[in-house]
């Protein structure tokens, strides 16, 4: 298992979840955008925008290497000379409220002739929280974790409650998922969880297609809007203030559009904005808490 095959799945990966979700959409299509990385490597970053239901989906892959810089030395404490990474990262930002945004990422990292590890995860922001919804989606990642490792779950449940979590407002981005870093093992491992990260990939699209087609036509109001422009503020602050890949990205000269395509079309922040008491708003940020049990 090197890292060319590695690179090939997660491209096929990145075809799959195009197709798939632009014929759920029925209206746009992903355009494509061939870019390359001066330093080493590139990407292909497919992007929807103005569909029938997503206002805006980008699913990218990127294949980069070359020189660890001193500025990414110190960042993420890189003792070697050059690295290779390559994976597939997705958001999807639909126009209609009720619709959660959905984020996906799955990566191979490698420091040559030193170490390799994998990572990735699903995680589901809904603007409004659908408990059933919520364990729908739970239930289809420990599905997949259950066929690897039966403590796959309930740890990268846990993982996904901590990382998804955004300090200053003291809330979880939404209702969380599944995520994991640094997995690896012994060298006959690697095909195992090599299988599994693909996996996680493959559950993105018939998971997020279910949710989209109980909720894409459910009737919204400005007031509804408002309130998605709202938390997608919150999306915004998380991807900008403490996210790896983001961060990643931007420290080892990633090409800026592609590294932002994750960001909302449009988004509000407004002075000290508290929901009406006893409102669906309010009840939605009662459940933004760490480890609540979705199954």
């Amino acid at each position: 298992m090197n890292k060319e095959a590695i690179a090939n799945e997660f491209r096929k990966i990145q075809e799959e979840i195009c197709s798939e979700i632009s014929k759920l959409d029925g209206k746009s299509t992903f355009v494509s955008d061939i870019w390359k990385r001066s330093q080493g490597g590139g990407g292909n970053t497919r992007v929807l925008q103005n569909g029938n239901i997503l206002e805006k989906a980008g699913v990218n892959f990127s294949e980069v290497f070359g020189t660890v810089t001193d500025q990414m030395k110190q960042a993420f404490g890189m003792n070697a000379e050059d690295f290779y990474a390559t994976g597939v990262s997705i958001v999807m930002h639909p126009s209609n409220p009720f619709v959660p945004i959905i984020h996906m990422n799955i990566r191979y990292f490698e420091l040559p002739g030193q170490t390799w590890w994998f990572g990735g995860g699903i995680d589901l922001t809904p603007i409004y929280v659908d408990e059933e919804e919520a364990s729908f989606f739970h239930q289809q990642l420990k599905s997949t974790c259950d066929a690897f490792d039966p403590s796959y779950y309930s740890k990268f449940k846990q993982w996904a409650d901590d990382y998804f979590f955004i300090q200053h407002r003291n809330e979880t981005r939404g209702i969380g998922g599944i995520f994991f870093d640094h997995l690896k093992g012994a060298e006959h491992e690697k095909e195992s969880i090599f299988q599994f990260v693909c996996a996680v990939g493959r559950t993105f699209a018939a998971t997020y297609a279910h949710i989209i087609q109980k909720k894409q036509l459910t009737v919204f109001t400005e007031e509804n809007k408002k309130w998605q422009a709202i938390r997608r503020s919150r999306y915004v602050e998380f991807n900008l203030v403490y996210d790896r890949g983001t961060k990643f990205g931007l420290e080892s000269d990633g090409r800026v559009e592609s590294i932002l395509m994750s960001m909302p079309p449009m988004a509000e922040w407004h002075y000290n904005y508290v929901p009406q008491p006893q409102s669906v708003e309010e009840k939605t940020l009662e459940y933004l808490k760490k480890g609540k049990a979705w199954i």
